[in-house]
């Protein structure tokens, strides 16, 4: 297996699954229905041509064979601002590849950062991870765990509750920093 499935692997038992940060993570992750995927290069373009193909991939895939996918970029986008950028056109490319309504992105970054707090605020830790990552979701999916999920409205202000309580040390030793 190679390093950055592990280190994924290890984030979302330990942070995602761990902590609950993500309702509709622990059965796929438990059952092993994610796929996870690193995309080695450096090419912006190639990157999104492999999304699209994933998103598609996952699209004609059974759930109970692959829930959802991570595409883990080893060396692409270490910068957060560009990761943004790319986000944008990856979003457009689900849409105009016909995978709106079906296909969903995530968006995960070592240096994560939402609009108007400063970079260290534990908050931006929700969103955190040990490489930039598209997670590609299935909307259905989604639609099910919501369905049978009390205020799901509340989960980024529980998540951003949780990581205040833990600060910012206690986070970086259950992520291994």
């Amino acid at each position: 297996m190679k390093k950055e499935i592990e280190v994924t692997k290890s984030w979302l038992e330990k942070v995602v699954v761990g902590l609950n940060l993500c309702p509709f993570a622990r059965q796929p992750f438990s059952m092993g229905r994610i796929r996870y995927i690193v995309y080695e290069g450096a090419d912006i373009v190639q990157l999104a041509k492999v999304m699209v193909q994933e998103a598609q991939y996952l699209s004609r895939q059974p759930p109970a064979e692959v829930e959802t996918a991570l595409l883990i970029l080893s060396n692409a986008l270490p910068d957060f601002f560009d990761y943004l950028d790319f986000i944008e056109e990856a979003e457009w490319l689900i849409r105009e590849n016909g995978l709106e309504g079906i296909v969903q992105l995530a968006s995960f970054h070592p240096d994560y950062q939402f609009a108007g707090t400063e970079p260290e605020a534990p908050e931006n830790y929700t969103n955190r991870s040990p490489y930039p990552m598209l997670h590609l979701l299935r909307e259905e999916s989604i639609e099910r765990v919501l369905e049978n999920y009390e205020h799901p409205e509340e989960i980024p202000a529980r998540n951003i509750e949780k990581m205040r309580e833990l600060g910012v040390e206690g986070i970086r030793k259950l992520m291994g920093e």
